[in-house]
């Protein structure tokens, strides 16, 4: 209970987050209690996710050893690899705090109020396929809202952080001894086009409900992509929506939400109502509606 006092003072305010040279830390202002040591904790975050995004980069095609779990879902080396890399990582940037991460044998059945989520490769069919999409989701979550996520897409080069209430930016990903996340550009969500929607699906898990409710809406493109860089797609204007109608888990979404969130997007339930997280045993999120124009979003309801 401590650690998630300390932790959750630090996060009263996010600061603007820097480039980062990892693994070297980042800027807190000052008057920030530290959590533990005087850890910068988005910068450290994002050199952790760096970092494991580097360890699925480095496992040979051959290596993977994929395989299909209990709920159909799969798995390979790169998923373990990069849990491993972020779980050790978290438990010496915030100690006592505790971690839901996807691959994990147990998950926690009771919560605080501040929580990690962990989705360390979201996309492995993708990414088992050879496209370039699968990214790696790091989201801390405070009173049932992500505040502060982290995502990488290893085979883009890209890296994508926000900080609720201050902003979001996107960076560089470069592999490496160490990795390094470089060239800082804020992004912001843009208004809805008056022409029309582009939206941002789901490759895998496409279905006919999400379907008939984007053809309530002026839609002039749709683009499928199998992870959260759809999130990312809307955080920096080149998207406007992204439905899902069917289930999901909060480990998928948590560290999308907090970006486009951070970026001056919405995620909402397709009524219009904030996402809780942080709901054990089974973590799921029923269907959501990521916005990048809170104007489009109020204006649009579908329940």
């Amino acid at each position: 209970m401590a650690a998630n006092r300390r932790l959750r003072l630090r996060l009263e305010a996010c600061d603007t987050p820097h480039a980062v040279d990892l693994p070297r830390q980042g800027i807190v202002p000052p008057s920030r209690p530290s959590f533990g040591t005087d850890a910068r904790l988005l910068d450290e975050l994002t050199t952790l996710v760096a970092r494991a995004a580097a360890a699925i980069l480095a496992i040979a095609p051959a290596a993977l050893a994929p395989r299909t779990k209990l709920d159909q879902s799969p798995v390979t080396a790169a998923d373990e690899a990069a849990q491993a890399v972020i779980v050790d990582g978290l438990a010496r940037l915030m100690p006592g705090v505790p971690v839901v991460a996807e691959e994990a044998a147990r998950r926690p059945e009771v919560l605080p109020s501040s929580f990690v989520l962990v989705d360390p490769l979201d996309g492995t069919r993708e990414f088992i396929a050879g496209r370039p999409e699968f990214t790696v989701n790091v989201a801390l979550i405070v009173d049932r809202t992500p505040i502060l996520g982290v995502i990488a897409g290893p085979a883009l080069g890209r890296i994508w952080r926000g900080c609720v209430g201050t902003g979001a930016e996107r960076l560089m990903f470069i592999p490496g001894q160490p990795p390094q996340a470089v060239d800082p550009t804020a992004i912001r969500v843009r208004r809805a086009p008056s022409h029309g929607f582009v939206a941002v699906l789901s490759r895998s898990h496409f279905d006919a409900q999400t379907d008939a409710l984007l053809d309530r809406l002026p839609i002039v493109e749709r683009t499928h992509l199998g992870s959260s860089a759809k999130f990312c797609l809307i955080a920096e204007a080149s998207a406007d929506i992204y439905p899902r109608l069917s289930p999901t888990s909060e480990w998928d979404i948590a560290a999308g939400h907090a970006v486009l969130t951070a970026a001056g997007g919405t995620v909402l339930t397709p009524g219009g109502e904030p996402i809780s997280f942080g709901r054990p045993p089974e973590f799921r999120v029923p269907a959501f509606v990521a916005w990048g124009d809170g104007e489009a979003a109020r204006h649009h309801r579908f329940e």
